[in-house]
């Protein structure tokens, strides 16, 4: 069913406080499940006296928009809270995102000539698309859009994917697209996306993994400065939890956290300053966190101190502000200018890339060395163009640990955190149908380790006689090896001999939603969580292995997994 802003045309313009129950949902799109969404939480706030200045029109905001004065509707939309099922979002989100729309030549129609240049039709698939390499797998929030909603919001990342080649690493594009979808059409989205994503003059949608790690080094920054007591209590409760880890993930506590009526309310004032909303709404966050920490048991250092991070994302779920409030609170904090924000980004931005220009520099000196003694030069070639771990010393070492018979064929790389993002479902879509693959870990410390793995990653899926999963599998052909600081191949234990070496010598590799693990029996020898972000490593019966590196414990830098072109 076609979905046209024209419409809601007459009804956003009556914004009457309370409607009859037959209209509690009128301002939604019609691939919303509304049944899902609480509206009754906002009319129970106290009936308005008379005395309260009416909410603001769309035909108000729009007048001001087209006289340029951008500072009024700042005003009028960090003031007006329009209930979350108001049909205004219909044609003010539209309006708003627009501004920032630099394609002016985009007629009508020119959307569903990418839709079709993309897919062949105009007509909705029932079966799954696979989203670009740009999207976070594990963040695909629908919020309350239907079945028909969702794959709606699949085709329109895939055809700005297809628009917009130059977008690597945008997690929080998929979560924004599926808000828009709450109150408007498909090609109305699609447009909204195409301003925010185009916009010069104000930042709304990272789109490339380094501005994606700048703005959460950016919000820890101001955070340091702004929420001083929040942070000294975090490092006090937990001192071996970086605050790093925590920050990492500063935008889901808004995106995947908040209550969707604080979401929406948010998304009408970021629709129109931009991302530095979500920077204010996170420091409230932070304080109201740490006010609540020395009150409510829920939140005492026991319970917390183990994962900050998860408690922050669940204290948003109960977040004990109206949304009002919230933005209240957000738009108070003071000596956050827009030109201070700028002024910690690039001092952040250019620190990470002076050392970005280092490390490749210093990696360009090993590559220039000779390269003979490898079985192919093009197998050389392949791994220096794609490889961030392996230098071309390092590259012979691991050559003469491979099975004879894979040498002969050329190295593809099938799945790199630089390119494809941190996500175990991502990895398993580009990894698991191929065999063998080789997986490279480099760590935060420079440490350089991995596995040859012998069968496919697809076969944690495959199930037993009795219907059940198989925890481990594999072959004796997998091992284990280090690169850096120490060189060392780790093969099976059971590879020199007959002797029955019991269950947990054969512990080769196992994976599922949550973690990857290769070799095991009285300890892991690689374990990486569902973010590919942290891991560990021990000594384990399979392979007999000392730990890969020194502390257990790692930070992933970079995951590359290699597969071998014509197996």
């Amino acid at each position: 069913m076609p979905y046209h802003r024209a419409d809601t045309s007459a009804q956003a313009d009556k914004l009457s406080g309370i409607v009859e129950e037959s209209d509690l949902y009128e301002g939604f799109a019609p691939h919303v499940e509304t049944s899902e969404i609480k509206t009754l939480d906002f009319y129970s706030l106290p009936k308005q006296t008379g005395k309260e200045p009416a909410l603001r029109s769309f035909t108000e905001i729009q007048q001001l928009l087209q006289q340029g004065k951008k500072r009024d509707v700042k005003s009028i939309l960090r003031e007006n809270s329009w209930p979350i099922n108001s049909p205004i979002r219909s044609q003010l989100w539209p309006a708003l995102c627009a501004q920032h729309l630099t394609k002016q030549n985009m007629l009508d129609g020119f959307y569903w000539e990418m839709v079709h240049q993309v897919f062949g039709t105009t007509e909705l698939s029932d079966k799954p698309i696979m989203l670009p390499a740009f999207v976070d797998a594990t963040h695909c929030l629908p919020y309350h859009l239907t079945s028909t909603g969702r794959a709606v919001a699949d085709r329109i990342v895939n055809v700005l994917g297809y628009d917009c080649p130059d977008i690597t690493y945008s997690p929080v594009l998929y979560p924004i697209t599926s808000l828009l979808l709450h109150f408007m059409s498909e090609e109305e989205a699609y447009l909204c996306l195409a301003g925010l994503v185009g916009s010069k003059e104000k930042t709304f949608i990272n789109q490339t993994k380094l501005q994606n790690e700048v703005t959460w080094k950016t919000v820890m920054q101001i955070a340091k400065k702004h929420t001083k007591s929040a942070i000294a209590y975090f490092q006090r409760i937990c001192p071996s939890q970086k605050l790093e880890r925590v920050f990492m993930d500063w935008c889901w506590w808004i995106l995947a956290g908040l209550p969707f009526q604080h979401l929406v309310r948010i998304m009408d004032c970021y629709f129109h300053e931009g991302i530095k909303v979500l920077y204010r709404v996170a420091l409230v966050i932070l304080n109201l966190f740490h006010k609540e920490c020395q009150s409510n048991n829920e939140w005492s250092p026991d319970n917390i101190k183990n994962d900050i991070g998860n408690a922050l994302i669940k204290f948003c779920k109960k977040i004990p502000v109206s949304p009002a409030k919230l933005l209240h609170a957000a738009f108070s904090i003071r000596g956050l200018s827009t030109q201070y924000i700028s002024r910690i980004f690039i001092k952040t931005e250019m620190l990470l890339k002076s050392r970005s220009a280092f490390n490749s520099g210093s990696k360009q000196l090993i590559k220039s060395r000779s390269s003979d003694n490898l079985p192919t030069s093009q197998s050389q070639v392949n791994i220096q163009m794609m490889s961030h771990t392996l230098t071309i010393r390092e590259l012979f070492t691991l050559w003469s640990w491979l099975p004879v018979r894979i040498t002969m064929y050329q190295p593809v790389l099938l799945y790199t955190t630089e390119e494809h993002g941190c996500s175990l479902t991502t990895f398993y879509v580009r990894v698991e149908q191929h065999e063998p693959t080789l997986l490279m870990i480099k760590t935060c410390n420079n440490e350089v380790f991995g596995a040859y793995c012998s069968s496919r990653w697809f076969e944690r899926n495959v199930k037993d006689d009795k219907g059940q999963r198989q925890a481990y599998f594999g072959t004796g052909e997998t091992f284990l090896f280090s690169l850096y600081p120490e060189r060392a191949k780790y093969p099976w234990v059971g590879i020199e001999g007959d002797r029955d070496l019991g269950h947990s010598s054969e512990l080769f590799m196992a994976a599922d939603s949550k973690m990857i693990t290769i070799g095991g029996g009285e300890g892991q020898a690689i374990w990486m969580d569902e973010n590919i972000r942290f891991g560990k490593t021990d000594s384990c019966k399979t392979f007999n292995n000392p730990p890969l590196c020194p502390s257990g414990d790692f930070e992933i830098r970079v995951l590359e997994v290699y597969g071998f072109v014509g197996i």
